[in-house]
C-alpha cells in the first residue's frame, strides 16, 4: 500500500500529480520549476480537462517539459510559445492552451510575442516563471535581473546606466486590454504554493469561460545561476526578489487592483 493511501485527501500538503511522469526531472535541485509542472498538472487533472488541455514548451530550463507533463504538448522556437499557442487556440477553440516560459524567453526574445498576444486578448494561459537570470544557457543577466545583481554577463552587477532596468512584464502585461488576469505568485513554501495553484486554476478557469488572456507570473529561484545553495536561494529570492517583484494579484476580471 502507497503511503499516500492512509493520508487523507485533504491532510495532504504536496504530492506527486498522475499527469506528472516518470521521468527523471532535468532541473537543478532545489529549482522550483518541478513544483510549478507538477501544480499545473494537478489543475488540469482536478479540472478533468486532460484530453483537452494542449501546452506549449519553450526554450530555456523548461525545454523538455514536454517529457514531465503527461498531457498533449508541443516545442515552440525561442520564444515563439505564445505565437504558436495562439495558432493552437484559433484552430481549436474549445482546447485549454497554455505555455509554460522563463523570463530569458518570454521577457527578451519571446517579448514582442508575448505583448502581442496579450495585447490581442488570446484565450489562453501563459505561465512565467522568472528567477531574475538565462539559467539554462550559462547564468547570463537576463532582462528581469535586479540592480546590482551580478550574473556571467554582468560580473560587477547590473549597472541601470549602461544596461537598463529590470522589466517588470507582469505590470507591463497588466495594462494591455486584452488581459483578463494577471497575477505573481512563488512555489517555495506550501503556503505559497497552495496559492500558485489557486492563480492556477483560476486562469484555467478563465480559459474555460471565453474571458480571454490570463497571466500566471511565478517568481522562482536559481540556486545554480546565484551560486547558493537552495535554502540560501530561498532566502535570497525573499529578502531581494520579492521587494521589486511584489506578490499577488495585479489584475483581476479585467480590471486593475
Amino acid at each position: 500500500m502507497d503511503v499516500l493511501d492512509i493520508i487523507k485527501p485533504e491532510n495532504r500538503v504536496f504530492c506527486k500529480s498522475k499527469l506528472m511522469t516518470d521521468t527523471a526531472l532535468s532541473y537543478c535541485p532545489g529549482c522550483g520549476h518541478g513544483t510549478a509542472h507538477n501544480l499545473a498538472m494537478e489543475v488540469i487533472d482536478e479540472m478533468g480537462i486532460v484530453e483537452d488541455t494542449i501546452g506549449v514548451a519553450p526554450v530555456g530550463c523548461s525545454v523538455l517539459a514536454y517529457d514531465f507533463m503527461n498531457i498533449d504538448m508541443t516545442q515552440a522556437a525561442h520564444g515563439r510559445a505564445p505565437a504558436v499557442a495562439t495558432a493552437i487556440a484559433r484552430t481549436w477553440p474549445e482546447k485549454y492552451v497554455f505555455t509554460y516560459q522563463g523570463d530569458g524567453d518570454l521577457a527578451a526574445i519571446g517579448s514582442a510575442e508575448t505583448l502581442h498576444t496579450c495585447n490581442r486578448g488570446e484565450n489562453i494561459v501563459i505561465i512565467f516563471v522568472n528567477n531574475g537570470i538565462y539559467g539554462m544557457t550559462g547564468g547570463q543577466m537576463a532582462p528581469t535581473t535586479l540592480p546590482g545583481m551580478r550574473t556571467s554577463t554582468s560580473p560587477y552587477g547590473r549597472e541601470i546606466e549602461t544596461m537598463g532596468s529590470p522589466l517588470k512584464m507582469t505590470e507591463l502585461i497588466a495594462n494591455l486590454p486584452g488581459v483578463y488576469y494577471v497575477t505573481r505568485q512563488a512555489v517555495h513554501t506550501h503556503k505559497h504554493a497552495r496559492k500558485a495553484k489557486k492563480a492556477i486554476k483560476k486562469a484555467f478557469e478563465n480559459t474555460r469561460l471565453k474571458k480571454g488572456l490570463s497571466f500566471v507570473e511565478i517568481v522562482s529561484n536559481c540556486n545554480s545561476g546565484w551560486k547558493m545553495n537552495p535554502i540560501e536561494s530561498n532566502e535570497w529570492m525573499v529578502e531581494n526578489m520579492f521587494p521589486y517583484f511584489p506578490l499577488g494579484d495585479i489584475k483581476v476580471n479585467g480590471k486593475l487592483k
